[in-house]
């Protein structure tokens, strides 16, 4: 038993640098996430402050006529096109057409265009 003591007693006392790594590396996080925030925050104060107040009538392509009915299609996928053209022709008539139709020879004015007539329909 006494060589158990006399060995403890001899032995330099370790402190863990496991504890002092851990430590760092906490600090570490905290400092990048409140960098993070600070540059988030930054950002959206940034986008905010650009955004104004829209006038709708300058986001309309000016389709005027009505889409079609659904009922006129038996294929489900397109009356279920043609009913949200029915439903919201404000938001398509908002949006570009991308399929190359606002040319000759249709000459389409928005997204709505395309409902008002077959195109749409494939």
């Amino acid at each position: 038993m006494s060589r158990k003591k006399k060995s403890r007693k001899n032995r330099p006392e370790r402190k863990p640098e496991k504890n002092k790594n851990t430590k760092n590396i906490i600090i570490a996080i905290a400092v990048m996430l409140a960098v993070a925030a600070v540059v988030v925050a930054l950002q959206l104060k940034k986008t905010s402050d650009s955004v104004s107040a829209v006038d709708d009538n300058s986001l309309r392509g000016g389709e005027t006529g009505p889409p079609l009915s659904p009922a006129q299609f038996s294929d489900p996928f397109i009356a279920g096109a043609y009913q949200i053209a029915q439903d919201i022709p404000q938001v398509l008539d908002s949006l570009k057409c991308y399929c190359f139709c606002d040319s000759e020879p249709f000459n389409h004015k928005s997204l709505l265009s395309c409902y008002v007539g077959t195109h749409a329909a494939g």
